[in-house]
């Protein structure tokens, strides 16, 4: 009786210990699901406001790219076959996907971070094309740092560093898009923190229904290689000069040096 007493006993603080650690990644997910969402609000403001200094976007574009990438291979991708199994690289490839359709078949072709010129979106429904295709990858965005919190801390956070380093240019970019469609400074911002809320429901999906973790994992292992492979990198090469692509590889060595002294 003594023995069996204990064993519950042992199973319910197991079980507590648990909910705790849940709770805790489900708060921490939420957390920084906000900041993602405000990262997003203050992209936009960049372009609202005349007198800022755009040229340090080039940077944040070279340097998420790295990092994204470092993430995406060293992190997502073996987290992904170890909750998924033979299914993550299927479900990879379909998360690279979903966004290239999205971005580049649906929505007309845009330059990721870069003020976009009037011309290039005359057509209203253009312009909404491309804002619907930047929803659908911040959604995801939003998915992947809940995923990692519920795989690990350190996976949570890697990916949360990943994110957040693309968001300035992300909300640039919409607000860009919607001024060149002749739409006025606060549609614009506006429109940036509309993709900071659907990065923030994407964390709600995944902390609400946590048993979509095996498929929500390596579907945005995909979205975060197509953003940097697909989208930062050919705004990097764009680029004249060594210095832009030197970020690049600093990307990646932020990565290196955070998995090597706190993994």
């Amino acid at each position: 009786m003594a023995t069996f007493c204990t064993s519950a006993t042992a199973d319910n603080l197991r079980d507590q210990a648990g909910k705790q650690l849940f709770m805790g990644s489900f708060t921490t997910s939420i957390l920084l699901g906000l900041a993602a969402t405000a990262a997003n609000g203050f992209g936009g403001a960049v372009i609202v406001q005349k007198d800022w200094d755009k040229t340090y976007l080039r940077y944040f574009i070279a340097v998420g790219a790295g990092f994204m990438l470092g993430t995406a291979m060293l992190e997502m991708l073996p987290e992904s076959i170890r909750v998924s199994g033979p299914n993550a690289p299927l479900l990879l490839l379909t998360g690279y996907f979903i966004v290239h359709f999205f971005e580049h078949t649906v929505t007309s072709h845009f330059h990721f971070g870069e003020e976009t010129h009037k011309e290039e979106f005359a057509e209203t429904h253009r312009v909404y094309s491309v804002i619907f295709g930047l929803i659908i990858h911040t959604f995801f965005d939003g998915i992947a740092i809940a995923s990692g919190f519920l795989v690990s801390s350190w996976l949570g956070w890697v990916i949360f560093v990943a994110v957040i380093l693309h968001k300035v240019p992300e909300g640039f970019t919409a607000s860009s898009i919607m001024l060149a469609g002749g739409h006025s400074k606060n549609v614009a911002w506006l429109t940036s923190a509309l993709l900071g809320v659907t990065t923030f429901l994407g964390v709600l999906t995944v902390t609400t229904f946590t048993r979509a973790l095996p498929a929500g994992l390596p579907l945005s292992a995909g979205v975060t290689l197509y953003v940097a492979a697909s989208d930062l990198i050919p705004e990097v090469n764009r680029e004249r000069g060594i210095s832009v692509a030197l970020a690049v590889f600093f990307g990646v060595g932020m990565f290196l040096l955070l998995q090597h002294f706190f993994h």
